[in-house]
């Protein structure tokens, strides 16, 4: 049993896309330990709550400077012993510390097709501004495993979008969400925890 904790800032769509996959069976041999927020107000919380799963906030604001608040977070995640940690719209910088520590253990979504519209400054709706902005045809979400830079880790899965002609950021960032984001996240969750997928000189390989 893949033992997962699901990190996020916000209203938690991806957390709820995973928790309804464990549900219908699309994610297999998997079990949410854990959902932790560095935001107090965020409705992931209380999504958690609702399904009987444990939800944890620990915030930035509580902690003197930022490394008391890596080490704090660190400790907290560790105490759960999970497999694999899921960033599903999790707006904080991971520490160097812990993504050594979780080496290919930690996973996130991205509203892009990487390496398009991500790294630094690209996030949540600036995505789909840019993507707008430059005008390109087709966008989509990325999943992939967090190394030490942004957005430049093994890529798990990816899913095309279309982009219209009369999209406004908003109303392309839900057809994102609902057409890739949600469906490509549960799969490479199911993949992981049927030890499907393994890295191969910085590049994923799944097998069937």
């Amino acid at each position: 049993m893949l033992k997962v904790a699901v990190c996020v800032s916000g209203g938690g769509t991806n957390l709820q896309a995973i928790i309804d996959a464990i549900d219908n069976k699309t994610i297999t041999n998997t079990e949410i330990s854990v959902v932790i927020s560095n935001n107090p107000g965020a409705y992931a919380l209380e999504r958690a709550k609702k399904h009987g799963i444990e939800a944890v906030c620990i915030s930035p604001k509580e902690y003197a400077d930022r490394e008391a608040f890596n080490q704090a977070f660190l400790e907290k995640l560790d105490s759960y012993q999970v497999d694999l940690v899921v960033l599903a719209g999790f707006l904080v910088v991971i520490p160097e510390i812990m993504v050594k520590k979780y080496k290919n253990r930690i996973i996130n979504i991205h509203p892009s097709l990487i390496p398009s519209f991500c790294g630094t400054g690209y996030y949540g709706l600036k995505v789909h501004e840019g993507v707008l902005k430059r005008g390109v045809k087709v966008t989509g979400a990325t999943v992939h495993f967090v190394d030490e830079g942004t957005d430049t880790g093994p890529i798990i899965l990816q899913k095309a979008v279309l982009v219209k002609q009369d999209d406004t950021p908003e109303i392309l960032q839900r057809r994102v969400m609902e057409e890739a984001e949600w469906k490509i996240m549960p799969k490479a969750i199911d993949l992981i925890a049927n030890g499907k997928v393994k890295v191969v000189d910085h590049k994923v390989v799944i097998s069937e």
